[in-house]
């Protein structure tokens, strides 16, 4: 099967994945007694445990989580155009047993990957198996030859033994120093999911393509081993392309350390995830795990081993994963290669299966030889980092509009194509059905009841509080979830009374939610809120921006109010800033009225702010996306700020044929508008 080729359809069974992935609901369990998403934010070096999966069925649709989430983390959802890569070949010396030449072409138009292709001699033409060698942060790079590790080394072997090998730079090492190895390193390229990680995860997936293409390599034998931050790369591409028959990460899976460079944490990638379920995403396929005692992979044997082990359980696959553990410091040196080499000879030569296989002993070309441009100076048309960038913006704009909806069909592809993206940029579970309640104070107040609340979900730390209004004739067909920056002290004068637009909907005969999203109203902590800093120590990577996790509260707070509050139709109304936090929580609620907060959208300053700030909202098409994707449910929009789009909600909106469930107003509704709006 061709990589992603899978994608849609199980991006369709993954958004009711959350109760499946999820801790089970036990109704004995009680919430927190404070909100742990509060605490100190998770890092790289956070210790991470692998799920508790209970079928076959529950890992792959949790798989097929992790290779969405890898996709839209790197940018790379919708899947990019493959490009031609207008390979170039040179340099062709014949050694004993194997060739090396120099090889160039383009992952993205403007942008070039470099490397060397070691080819077996003396063995016939072929096919032979192909195999990906991704370097790690050695300083020499793909030039690295030491007794800790040499890319060189295992390129000669392979090709000796019978394989084509291609070693190819991290961005900004060698030839591939177009960018620095410091690339997209700017809090805007986030909120386009363009990042490090994201290129060197396309440039391995078109070094496959490159591979794939060569006459004398067989399509259905190809392979990846990288060590350190080339174990990352080698896991990354194994998530999400199954071209791979076999790989062999090294000294990087780990329940620990994951990462400590922008090529190793793209932005969400981690928050639900870790390494562990990285790896484990490719089972059944065959894999060895390499690791070494003087790293943050030393209990490999212990906890990384089996946890992945567990994946391939579910396919009676236990003889396809092996992982080993040999007494140095991090490294890929001639221990770890010989076990790899007959690893990959055992599942691409078919050869007996054995624990090592000798290295044949190798002379190294000189740096300058192996070079593809020694003297630094890459082809005329090659991008600036600024070029490549706005280029990816503009990509991913034209994306979007390829799949404006225009008829009840394109909607249909729309919403499969950007449901999944929603999801993994919002980093929400959706529809959340482990959904716990507390109840803390119930009295009687003028014209109805008011119950002092909290909420969350099963195992997951939240703790939301809400206060329930319901009027005394209240008939039941429908409760308005209210947010509001302020809190509930918006809508909850101090005697437990309701005001503004609270008392405007009870007096339409509605109930009425109103809850503190995180760390608003009570739910207000200054210390937490100082400790979140979004641009700093990989944040985005491993924990939700605050923007995010009030998205959820909403999407949580809808499930509680069709759930056990068993109201029939759900209106999410956010008033300013929380009108944008509802647009973003509109696909689970039955109609939305959004206070627009009269924001600018034009620029990048108010997707930049901390309330709204969320890593690939642009690329996702910002709150009007998120909106659509609830078509053709009613939304309101009111005090709609300068450069609020409405082409896509406007278009969603009549390719279902609900043009009347769909309203914007640039001025303020008042209270008593928008509750007849609500209660029509």
């Amino acid at each position: 099967m061709k990589p992603f080729a899978k994608f849609v359809s199980l991006s369709i069974v993954a958004g009711f994945l959350s109760a499946s992935v999820a801790l089970a609901a036990d109704r004995a369990e009680k919430l927190p007694a404070t909100d742990q998403r509060a605490g100190p934010p998770k890092t790289l070096n956070t210790l991470r445990a692998f799920p508790e999966i209970k079928s076959k069925k529950e890992w792959q649709q949790r798989a097929g989580e992790v290779r969405e989430q890898v996709l839209i983390s790197c940018g790379l959802w919708p899947l990019p155009e493959r490009s031609p890569l207008h390979t170039q070949i040179s340099g062709r010396g014949e050694r004993d047993g194997y060739s090396v030449e120099k090889v160039h072409f383009q992952t993205y138009p403007g942008v070039y990957l470099a490397g060397n292709l070691y080819r077996p001699v003396g063995q016939g033409n072929g096919p032979f198996p192909g195999v990906l060698n991704p370097h790690g942060h050695w300083k020499e790079g793909r030039m690295a030859d030491t007794p800790v590790g040499s890319i060189a080394a295992r390129c000669i072997n392979f090709a000796r033994q019978g394989m084509v090998a291609f070693s190819y730079d991290m961005v900004g090492y060698n030839d591939t120093a177009q960018f620095t190895h410091q690339f997209a390193n700017h809090p805007t390229n986030q909120l386009w999911n363009i990042s490090l990680m994201g290129l060197q995860t396309w440039n391995s997936l078109r070094a496959l393509d490159f591979l794939e293409s060569l006459a004398d390599v067989d399509k259905s034998r190809l392979a990846c081993t990288g060590e350190s931050g080339g174990g990352t790369q080698t896991f990354m591409l194994g998530a999400i392309d199954d071209r791979l028959a076999a790989q062999a990460p090294c000294v990087m899976v780990s329940h620990s350390m994951q990462g400590g460079c922008l090529c190793e944490n793209a932005p969400g990638l981690r928050v639900r995830h870790s390494n562990m379920e990285l790896a484990a995403a490719a089972a059944p396929r065959p894999q060895m795990l390499v690791a070494a005692t003087g790293d943050w992979t030393k209990q490999t044997l212990t906890v990384e081993g089996p946890a992945v082990a567990s994946a391939y359980r579910w396919f009676g696959a236990e003889a396809k994963l092996r992982y080993v553990r040999f007494d140095y410091e991090h490294n890929y040196n001639q221990t770890s290669r010989e076990a790899v080499y007959a690893w990959f000879g055992r599942w691409l030569l078919r050869q007996p299966d054995a624990p090592a296989r000798k290295e044949i002993p190798y002379v190294k070309e000189p740096d300058a030889a192996l070079r593809v441009w020694p003297d630094k100076q890459l082809p005329a048309d090659a991008l600036t980092e600024t070029e490549f960038c706005a280029w990816l913006v503009k990509q991913s704009q034209a994306q979007l509009a390829a799949l404006r909806p225009h008829d009840q069909a394109s909607l249909a592809k729309f919403k499969a194509a950007l449901e999944p993206a929603w999801r993994h940029t919002l980093q929400v579970e959706f529809p959340p059905q482990n959904i716990l309640s507390e109840v803390i104070a119930t009295k009687d107040i003028a014209g109805g009841k008011m119950s002092r609340l909290a909420l969350g979900r099963a195992g997951r730390g939240d703790r939301v509080p809400a206060t329930l209004l319901t009027p005394a004739r209240a008939g039941g067909k429908w409760l308005a979830v209210l947010a509001h920056p302020l809190g509930r002290a918006a809508y909850v004068d101090d005697a437990g009374g309701a005001k503004g637009l609270a008392k405007a909907l009870l007096a339409r005969g509605g109930t009425v939610l109103v809850v503190d999203v995180f760390l608003t109203g009570d739910a207000a902590n200054e210390t937490a809120a100082a400790g979140r800093k979004f641009f700093s120590n990989y944040f985005s990577t491993y924990n939700r921006t605050d923007a995010q996790e009030r998205a959820q509260d909403l999407i949580t707070a809808c499930a509680y109010a069709r759930g056990e509050a068993k109201a029939r139709r759900v209106v999410l109304c956010g008033e300013g800033r929380a009108g944008l936090w509802a647009m973003l929580a509109a696909p689970a609620a039955d109609a939305v009225v959004a206070d627009g907060d009269a924001a600018d959208l034009t620029g990048d300053a108010t997707w930049l702010a901390g309330d709204l700030f969320t890593p690939g909202l642009r690329k996702l098409g910002g709150m009007e996306t998120a909106a659509a994707l609830a078509t053709p449910h009613p939304l309101l929009v009111h005090r709609a700020g300068a450069g609020f789009s409405t082409e896509l909600l406007r278009g969603s909106y009549q390719a279902a044929k609900a043009e009347k469930n769909l309203r914007v107003e640039t001025g303020t509704l008042s209270d008593a508008d928008v509750a007849a709006w609500v209660a029509r």
